[in-house]
C-alpha cells in the first residue's frame, strides 16, 4: 500500500511543482486548450449530426411500423453518442501529449534538472519523436479498447458487472493513463513502449496511485487541461522512482523557469 500513497504523492507533487514554476504551467497550459478547443468542435458537430449518421447507417429500419425505427434509431443514437465521448475522454491525454510534445518535453527536462542536475535527452529529430510517440499512442488505445470491449461485456454480469467491473475500468483507465504521461520522460531515456509497461505492471499500486486519481479530475474536461502541466511534472518525478535515479540533494534550490526559453495489465 505504500506505493499506493506515493504514486498520490507524486501527483500532488506534480501540481506543486508547475504552481512553483508559473512559466512553465503558462507554456503546458497552451496543447491543452487547442485540443480542447478541437474537441468541443467536434462534440458540437456529434450533436447536430449523430441522428443523421445513425439514419444513414441503418436504411433497413425506413420499412418498419412505427415507433420502432425511432425506438432503434434512438437506442442507437445514444450508444453512439456515449461511445464517442468514452473514446474522447481515452484519446484526450494521447492527443494533448502529441500535440504539446515540443511544450512537455521542455517541462519534464525542466523537473530533471531541478530534481538530479541533468536531463536525459533522446537525440532524435521532433518529427521522429511525434512519429514514435503517434505510433505508440495507438498502440496503448488498442489495449484499452480491447479492455473496454471485455469489460463492457462483463458489465452485463449482476451485482458484479455494477459494482466490481466500473472499478476495474478506473484502475485500467488510471494505469494506461500513467503510462501516457510517463512515456513523455521515458522516451528520452531511450525506453520503448512494451519495456514502459513492463516497468509499469512491476509497480503497479505505483502507477495506480498516480493514475487513478488524475482519471477522475480528467472526467472534467476543464479540469483535464488546468492539471496537465502538473501531471506531466509528477509523471517524471514518478519515473525518476521507477529508474532508481538519485533525487535532488536535501535544500537544493529548484529551478524557478522564469528565466527558462519554453518553446500483468497492457
Amino acid at each position: 500500500m505504500r506505493d499506493l500513497m506515493t504514486g498520490m504523492t507524486y501527483l500532488a507533487k506534480g501540481q506543486r511543482w508547475v504552481g512553483r514554476n508559473r512559466r512553465q504551467w503558462g507554456f503546458g497550459l497552451l496543447p491543452g486548450l487547442v485540443t480542447l478547443v478541437g474537441y468541443a468542435a467536434a462534440l458540437v458537430a456529434l450533436i447536430f449530426w449523430a441522428d443523421d449518421v445513425v439514419a444513414w447507417a441503418t436504411p433497413f429500419a425506413d420499412d418498419w411500423a412505427s415507433p420502432w425505427p425511432g425506438i432503434f434509431r434512438g437506442a442507437l443514437t445514444t450508444l453512439f453518442f456515449g461511445g464517442s465521448m468514452l473514446l474522447a475522454l481515452i484519446s484526450f491525454t494521447a492527443v494533448t501529449l502529441l500535440v504539446g510534445q515540443p511544450f512537455y518535453e521542455e517541462l519534464s527536462e525542466r523537473v530533471d534538472l531541478a530534481e538530479g542536475g541533468t536531463a536525459p535527452e533522446s537525440g532524435l529529430p521532433l518529427w521522429r519523436e511525434l512519429w514514435i510517440s503517434a505510433r505508440e499512442s495507438l498502440a496503448v488505445l488498442f489495449r484499452v479498447a480491447l479492455w473496454g470491449v471485455l469489460l463492457f461485456a462483463l458489465g452485463f454480469v449482476p451485482i458484479a458487472g455494477q459494482t466490481v467491473v466500473p472499478a476495474i475500468g478506473f484502475c485500467v483507465s488510471g494505469f494506461f493513463l500513467t503510462e501516457e504521461l510517463t512515456a513523455v520522460a521515458l522516451q528520452r531515456r531511450g525506453v520503448p513502449l512494451r519495456e514502459r509497461l513492463r516497468l509499469l505492471r512491476s509497480r503497479k499500486l505505483l502507477a495506480l496511485g498516480f493514475g487513478v486519481p488524475l482519471t477522475l479530475l480528467f472526467l472534467v474536461p476543464l479540469v483535464a487541461v488546468f492539471v496537465m502541466p502538473g501531471a506531466v511534472a509528477g509523471a517524471t518525478l514518478l519515473v525518476r522512482d521507477l529508474t532508481g535515479e538519485t533525487p535532488a540533494a536535501e535544500g537544493a534550490p529548484e529551478d524557478s523557469g522564469e528565466g527558462a526559453d519554453a518553446p500483468r495489465l497492457g
